[in-house]
């Protein structure tokens, strides 16, 4: 159990640390409201108009599928770099996975995800 003194002293250490960090603010930063800290701000310009109404997500859902695409074709660098060690089966098994990356990607196009209306 010696060995792992090291490991348990650093985990209390970040732990308390962390506390530390996150609570001293609360204590020592001021506390005095006023109707100028609470109206919105923008750029140091006072805003011409509050949101309002639903914002589209169609941006938000082709960002989020380009980082599920991006972040699988990420794992074919390490198969290139393996690529004459692997053989064959390192390339049937990257066959099936792009397999799987194309029907996701034929799914996504099916369901019109990618279009601007």
């Amino acid at each position: 159990m010696l060995e792992y003194m090291a490991i348990i002293f650093a985990f209390i250490f970040a732990l308390a640390l962390a506390i530390l960090l996150l609570s001293l603010p609360k204590v020592l930063s001021p506390k005095v409201p006023s109707e100028a800290k609470s109206k919105p701000f923008e750029c140091g310009k006072e805003p011409f108009a509050l949101p309002g109404g639903p914002m589209p997500v169609h941006f938000y859902i082709v960002a989020m599928l380009f980082i599920v695409f991006d972040v699988e074709l990420v794992f074919l660098f390490p198969w290139a770099v393996l690529f004459r060690k692997l053989g064959v089966f390192g390339l049937i098994e990257m066959a099936v996975f792009m397999g799987f990356v194309v029907l996701g990607f034929c799914y996504v196009w099916k369901k019109r995800a990618l279009e601007w209306e």
